[in-house]
């Protein structure tokens, strides 16, 4: 059976909503929650941009990435074609060759979608997982949620700082860090606004908003077709607060109450 994983990273700084599909690392020894909380007033937005930078490159060069001609590549580059920036903040989007169905983003604004996902979704439902994930970059919400996962696992057995400027992670504090973000969870109340934010921005863009309601019947599909590895996958890729029947609702309704056609 097909496994599943992620979330996003989901969206980060402004998440990084996913984790990579690579090796296992070998995690150290936490530090006290005194310490995790001393290690959280060092860094500065300047270091914690540095640190996002340094991950998504990481996550680029360990993953197999499609080239330009890629079909993959093409499809993608056609979806996102109006999608340049959120709050101001650059999109930049890549598609990563795996078996994995997951998807991420970042505070920095890099969105990866991985081939797995691509070939399960229609291009609508596509639109509704980076819409979705874009809302969470554009609220901040992947910045806190990288900053969190940061302090609390890569960095928690300290870092050298020398003056403004961060060390380097080691490949297995960027493993750990890729977990703790996995295993990131947002609020109701944030799920709710990345779900308003991203039909807000397909529609501004040009596309259809419909695609939010309907990437999350999809997930519910996978949900009650996948069981248990359904689940992992939807408590990962999206949070369950507010549950899938709900959002569903306020994004059908929604888009009915304005009168726009489903595709």
């Amino acid at each position: 059976m097909k496994r599943f994983f992620l979330k996003v990273a989901v969206g980060l700084l402004g998440v990084c909503l996913a984790g990579p599909v690579m090796a296992q690392f070998n995690l150290k020894k936490a530090l006290s929650g005194a310490q995790k909380v001393a290690q959280a007033v060092t860094l500065n937005d300047e270091q914690l941009a540095a640190y996002v930078k340094e991950y998504v490159a990481w996550m680029d060069s360990t993953n197999v990435v499609c080239g330009e001609d890629s079909p993959y590549t093409k499809r993608l580059r056609k979806l996102t074609e109006g999608l340049g920036d959120a709050e101001g903040v650059a999109l930049n989007f890549k598609v990563y060759n795996v078996k994995e169905v997951n998807a991420f983003a970042c505070a920095d604004g890099s969105v990866r979608v991985f081939s797995a996902l691509m070939d399960i979704m229609t291009d609508e439902e596509l639109l509704g997982v980076i819409g979705h994930e874009i809302g969470h970059v554009a609220h901040r919400d992947t910045k806190r949620g990288f900053q969190t996962s940061l302090l609390t696992s890569a960095l928690k057995d300290g870092i050298a700082m020398t003056g403004d400027k961060a060390a380097r992670l080691t490949d297995s504090q960027l493993g750990e860090l890729s977990e703790a973000l996995v295993n990131a969870r947002y609020s109701r109340k944030q799920e709710q606004e990345a779900d308003d934010y991203g039909y807000e921005f397909l529609q501004k863009a040009g596309k259809n908003p419909w695609a939010m309601a309907m990437s999350f019947r999809k997930l519910k599909e996978l949900e009650e077709s996948n069981g248990a590895s359904g689940m992992n996958f939807l408590n990962q890729l999206f949070s369950t607060h507010p549950d899938l029947d709900t959002r569903i609702k306020r994004m059908e309704e929604r888009a009915q109450k304005e009168g726009i056609t489903r595709p």
